[in-house]
């Protein structure tokens, strides 16, 4: 098949009801070996003990360095309609003094 039919090509993609509501996560842990790599997207409860793996996604190396791509090109686009997120922690103490 030439590079052009292959670019050209349409692809149908079902979205179950069920997997259309989606599921929060919180946290991720990924894991990988030499052939694949392995994302689980979990929730943490507050103070809470345990936490539950709501989704597992294996892929391949190559799926993974495209997905990369596509988060830091979204985020991108994103912190340029909404501002630059944060990744510090909200100060705790800081709050607290409000409060007293």
């Amino acid at each position: 098949m030439s590079e052009k039919k292959v670019k050209d090509a349409k692809m149908e993609i079902q979205l179950d009801e069920e997997t259309a509501q989606g599921v929060y996560s919180n946290l991720a842990v990924v894991n990988h070996t030499d052939a694949e790599f392995t994302l689980d997207f979990i929730f943490v409860q507050p103070q809470a003990p345990r936490a539950k793996v709501r989704s597992r996604v294996i892929t391949s190396p190559k799926h993974i360095k495209r997905l990369i791509l596509a988060l830091e090109d979204n985020l991108r686009k994103y912190e340029q309609s909404f501002g630059q997120v944060s990744l510090a922690a909200p100060r705790l103490d800081s709050e607290l003094e409000k409060i007293h």
